[in-house]
C-alpha cells in the first residue's frame, strides 16, 4: 500500500525526485547564465512578500474585497425552453393579419391600445439594449436594498400584462427582487380570475392581491405597500417592459440617500404595433403647468452642466408619476399618497412637490430604461364621487392647489375659473402634515427647482375664454401643447384649453405658448419676445396682427381650426374675452 506523501518535508528528508529537479533546474540556469535559486528560498521570499502585503494593514485587502463586491448592471436571464425569436422580438412592431382587423378594432375598444398586436408578442419578448454604452459598464455595489414591484391593473390585457411582470423578473437580480405584488383594483374579466392565479404560482415571486371593489389607482398602490416585504417600493403601470439593467441604478441611488425618489426614463411602445421607441439624447425631464398638468421639457443647460457624465441622474421637478422607486420607510415618512384623493389624477404632482419641499430630491436616470404603451384615452369611466358635483381629477387638483402652492394657487384658479366657487376639501390634515415635515414654501420651490418656469402675469388686456358669439365657438388648444395649429370648439366655460391671456406685451398666450402667425400658419409656438408674429392688438373685438395687418378668423361654421384673413368687421372676427381687467 502506497503512502499519500506529505505537503512537507524536512530538508534530511527531501524526495529523491525533489533533488533530481532542484539539479536539473540549477543546470539549466547556469546554462542561461541565471542565478539559481533553491526552491526553499523561493518560498521564503514568498511568505515574505505575502507578509510585507499584511503589514500594510488591512484596508489594501478592504479595497480589493469592495472592488470585488461591485457589479455591472447587465443581467438578462430567460427561461429555458423559451422561443426568442418571433413577432415583435428586440422591439420591433407587429402588423395584423387583414383576418383579424376587427378584433383588432375590439381590442381597441377595450383597451385603448392594439391588443391583438400585443397577444401577437410573446410575452418573454426581447429588446435592444438602448442604454449609453458607459451604462453597460458602469459599476454599483452589489450589497443593494431589495424591491418590491408593485403592478395595479383593472381589466388589463393578459399578454401586456404577463409581458410587464416577465420583463421585470428577466431582467432583475434575483437576490434584489424581493417579490412582484399584482394588486386587481376588481377586474371582472375571466382570464384575470383563476387562469391568472394559476399562471403566477408557477412564477413563485409572484402574488395577487384582490380588491373587492374598484379604489383606483392611489389607493391600490397604498394597499400594495401596506403589503410590501422590500426595503424599496418599485411601482409600474400594467402595460410596461422593463430594458437590461433597469432597476440596479434606481436601487443604487436610493442607497447612496434614502430620501431621492427615483424614476427611469420612460420610453415609449406603440399602441398602433408595439414597436419599441427609446427616447433619444438629450432627454426631456417633467415638468407642470400652471393649470396643473404634467408635461415634459427639455432638461435646462444649467441642469445638463451640473452633471458630470451623461450616466449621472437628472433632476426633474415632477414625475409622471407611473413608474418610480422610493424607500419603503421614506415613503411613509412624508405621508405616502394624499389618502383624501380619489381614483387617479394629480397624484403625481403632489407627491413631487412634496418631495422636493420637504427635503426629498427626484431623478431620473439615464441608465434606467422602462417602455411605457402610451394610451391615447382611458378606456374605463371614473367613478362620480356621492354627492360631489366635480369629476375626480379636478377635485384630486383643487387638493394639490390648496395644500401645496401657497399664494401661487391663484394662477391655477385664474385658468381653471369653474373652480373657484366649487366647494374645497378640508386639507387641514395634509397641512399639520407639511408642518410637521417642516417643508420649505411653493415660491422656494419656484426659484430652486424649476427656476425657468415663467410665472403668470397678472397685469394684462384681457383673458379667459376667447368667444365669437355668433357661432358660440371659442379658441381651444385642442389639448395640444407646443408648435400645434390653434383650434376651435364648442364654448365651456370651464377655463383649461380655452383659456387665454393677451398680455400688456401683446402675447395672446395659453401657459407658456404664444400664438404665431408667421404669414402661412396660425400656430401655438415657444413665446420669442420679439414682438414681431407673435404680437397681437385687441380692437374692439377683434384679434389684429399688426406685423400682416390681419385678423383671426373662425372661418366656416363647422371649421376645426381658427384662420387669418383681411380684417374687415365681418361677424367671424368678432371675438370676446371673458374678462378684461385685472386678475386678484
Amino acid at each position: 500500500m502506497k503512502r499519500r506523501m506529505s505537503d512537507s518535508h524536512p530538508s534530511s528528508q527531501r524526495p529523491k525526485w525533489n533533488v533530481q529537479h532542484d539539479q536539473l533546474v540549477k543546470e539549466a540556469d547556469q546554462r542561461e547564465g541565471k542565478q539559481y535559486i533553491p526552491n526553499e528560498k523561493k518560498k521564503a521570499r514568498i511568505n515574505l512578500t505575502y507578509q510585507k502585503i499584511s503589514n500594510k494593514g488591512i484596508s489594501a485587502s478592504k479595497r480589493s474585497q469592495k472592488k470585488l463586491e461591485q457589479m455591472t448592471a447587465n443581467y438578462e436571464r430567460y427561461p429555458s425552453g423559451v422561443r426568442l425569436k418571433g413577432p415583435g422580438a428586440r422591439g420591433e412592431g407587429v402588423s395584423v393579419p387583414e383576418s383579424r382587423k376587427d378584433d383588432e378594432e375590439e381590442g381597441f375598444e377595450q383597451h385603448s391600445f392594439n391588443r391583438v398586436a400585443s397577444d401577437m408578442i410573446s410575452v418573454h419578448r426581447t429588446l435592444q439594449d438602448h442604454r449609453n454604452s458607459r451604462c453597460k459598464i458602469k459599476k454599483y455595489p452589489q450589497d443593494l436594498p431589495t424591491s418590491s414591484v408593485i403592478i395595479c391593473f383593472h381589466n388589463e390585457a393578459w399578454s401586456t400584462l404577463l409581458r410587464t411582470v416577465h420583463s421585470v423578473i428577466n431582467r432583475t437580480p434575483p437576490q434584489l427582487l424581493k417579490e412582484i405584488i399584482l394588486v386587481d383594483d376588481a377586474s371582472d374579466r375571466d382570464e384575470l380570475r383563476t387562469k391568472l392565479e394559476d399562471y403566477v404560482t408557477k412564477l413563485k415571486v409572484v402574488r395577487i392581491i384582490r380588491l373587492s371593489k374598484r379604489e383606483g389607482l392611489i389607493r391600490a398602490r397604498l394597499t400594495g405597500a401596506e403589503h410590501a416585504k422590500g426595503q424599496v417600493l418599485t411601482f409600474l403601470d400594467a402595460h410596461c417592459e422593463c430594458s437590461k439593467g433597469w432597476l440596479v441604478p434606481l436601487l443604487a441611488k436610493i442607497a447612496e440617500n434614502r430620501s431621492n425618489v427615483v424614476m427611469p426614463v420612460i420610453d415609449e411602445i406603440s399602441d398602433q404595433n408595439f414597436y419599441y421607441h427609446a427616447v433619444p439624447e438629450p432627454f426631456h425631464r417633467g415638468i407642470f403647468r400652471w393649470r396643473l398638468e404634467f408635461g415634459w421639457k427639455p432638461v435646462p443647460q444649467y441642469e445638463m452642466e451640473r452633471r458630470k457624465d451623461e450616466t449621472e441622474g437628472i433632476r426633474t421637478p415632477v414625475m409622471a408619476g407611473g413608474l418610480f422607486s422610493i424607500d419603503k420607510s421614506y415613503f411613509n415618512e412624508i405621508g405616502t399618497y394624499d389618502t383624501g384623493m380619489d381614483i387617479w389624477g394629480g397624484e403625481n404632482l403632489e407627491i413631487s412637490f412634496r418631495v422636493w419641499m420637504c427635503g426629498g430630491a427626484i431623478e431620473m436616470l439615464p441608465c434606467s430604461r422602462v417602455g411605457h404603451v402610451f394610451r391615447p384615452r382611458f378606456p374605463y369611466s371614473f367613478p362620480a364621487r356621492p354627492g360631489g358635483d366635480l369629476d375626480v381629477v379636478s377635485r384630486n387638483l383643487m387638493r394639490v392647489a390648496d395644500v401645496w402652492m401657497d399664494e401661487y394657487s391663484k394662477h391655477f384658479y385664474n385658468i381653471r375659473f369653474d373652480l373657484k366657487r366649487k366647494k374645497h376639501d378640508d386639507v387641514s390634515e395634509r397641512l399639520a402634515l407639511r408642518k410637521k415635515l417642516q417643508c420649505k414654501s411653493f415660491k422656494w420651490y419656484l426659484e430652486n427647482i424649476i427656476p425657468e418656469l415663467e410665472v403668470p402675469d397678472t397685469n394684462f388686456v384681457a383673458a379667459g375664454q376667447v368667444r365669437n358669439p355668433s357661432s358660440d365657438k371659442c379658441l381651444d388648444t385642442l389639448g395640444k401643447k407646443d408648435d400645434a395649429p390653434l383650434g376651435l370648439y364648442e364654448c365651456h366655460g370651464q377655463g383649461g384649453n380655452q383659456y387665454f391671456v393677451l398680455t400688456s406685451k401683446g402675447e395672446l398666450k395659453s401657459e407658456d405658448n404664444c400664438l404665431d402667425y408667421n404669414g402661412y400658419d396660425l400656430y401655438l409656438r415657444e413665446c420669442d419676445g420679439l414682438q414681431q408674429n407673435q404680437k397681437w392688438e385687441y380692437k374692439k373685438t377683434a384679434l389684429y396682427q399688426p406685423r400682416h395687418d390681419v385678423c383671426i378668423d373662425r372661418g366656416s361654421s363647422n371649421a376645426e381650426y381658427a384662420k387669418v384673413r383681411a380684417c374687415d368687421g365681418r361677424l367671424a372676427q368678432v371675438w370676446e374675452f371673458s374678462r378684461t381687467e385685472d386678475m386678484d
